[in-house]
């Protein structure tokens, strides 16, 4: 029990530290565009990955990074994905909100809002096509859940009992809109019966209660039950990108929320519980920190970017290439 509890602990810290250095690379413009950080959130997305199997997957959101990680993502393919260059997961070419690991099983970040729920849905109909155990857990956050292809892709999953775990992290906004204002209804999870599915309210910011409330959905859904709705409260740390000021949240919100951190509760737990000890969790953080390091000299320093010849590569209209040369083009 306590390596595996300390990899959970390991694991929540190397998202917290990649995401403090994503955004210190936004800052100093080595990381370009828009990337959307996951501080805050680590329980969520550790928890619910511990619960599933290397056979299983996951689809992800424009705020991905944290999955990734979760679901054994490398640190520095990952940064150097971000930076843009060709030794990232997708080549440099899907930087922050597009990062895929399909042979992790992970399916993919995507950068448009509840794009990933049809998606989810859709490999949980090849699963129950092909007849295997496998389940999906599909990442989404609150707004997606005023999208139509939420309400189509948990209709479809709970008219075909589909083998897929949606998970929604209600971190109380929808960019700057309350999910109060948004919803006729207070909780994600209340609309579950709608669909035909059972729907559980967890606390998002304890690893373990996500955990082992993931793990009883992945169970009842394996079993040819059909989908499962978590809602995890929890809260992200930052603004919903790096151009956002945070106006709309009041200091208060934001330090009862820091108070109830996930990487503190659980340090917390493990000492309290004598399965750590605080010299134990300080070299965890001392040894992620050395990852982060490596990662970004990875990234930065010693990985190039792509040639401009393969700029017709890795997509669909395959035709093109060839049709124009790079001068052309320019």
């Amino acid at each position: 029990m306590k390596d595996e509890y300390l990899f959970y602990l390991r694991q929540m810290i190397q998202i917290r530290l990649f995401e403090d250095k994503v955004f210190e690379l936004l800052a100093r413009d080595i990381v370009k565009g828009a990337s959307h950080v996951y501080a805050g959130q680590e329980a969520v997305a550790v928890g619910a990955c511990a619960a599933i199997g290397p056979n299983d997957y996951i689809t992800s959101t424009h705020r991905g990074h944290g999955h990734c990680i979760a679901r054994g993502g490398r640190l520095d393919l990952m940064l150097a994905e971000l930076c843009g260059k060709s030794t990232g997961y997708c080549r440099g070419r899907g930087g922050s909100m597009h990062i895929a690991d399909v042979k992790a099983g992970n399916l993919g970040a995507t950068g448009i809002v509840c794009s990933n729920l049809p998606v989810a849905t859709g490999a949980g109909l090849a699963i129950k096509m092909r007849k295997t155990d496998q389940v999906v857990l599909c990442f989404f956050g609150d707004g997606a859940s005023n999208n139509g292809a939420f309400h189509e892709s948990l209709n479809l999953a709970g008219l075909w009992k589909l083998p897929v775990v949606y998970i929604c992290e209600n971190n109380l906004y929808g960019m700057s809109v309350p999910f109060s204002k948004a919803s006729a209804v207070p909780h994600v999870s209340d609309r579950a019966s709608a669909y035909a599915m059972p729907g559980r309210l967890i606390d998002g910011m304890k690893v373990l209660e996500v955990r082992d409330a993931v793990a009883e959905a992945v169970a009842y859904s394996r079993k040819g039950n059909g989908p499962y709705l978590i809602e995890a409260s929890t809260y992200r740390y930052r603004g919903h990108s790096r151009s956002d000021p945070r106006k709309y949240r009041t200091k208060e919100e934001e330090e009862y929320w820091k108070g109830r951190d996930p990487i503190l509760l659980f340090s917390q737990y493990l000492e309290s519980e004598k399965i750590a000890t605080e010299d134990e969790i300080k070299s965890i953080w001392a040894e992620v920190e050395k990852e982060i390091a490596e990662a970004e000299d990875f990234a930065v320093n010693k990985s190039p970017y792509p040639d401009p010849s393969e700029l017709y590569e890795d997509v669909y209209c395959g035709w093109i290439q060839g049709k124009f040369d790079l001068e052309e083009v320019k």
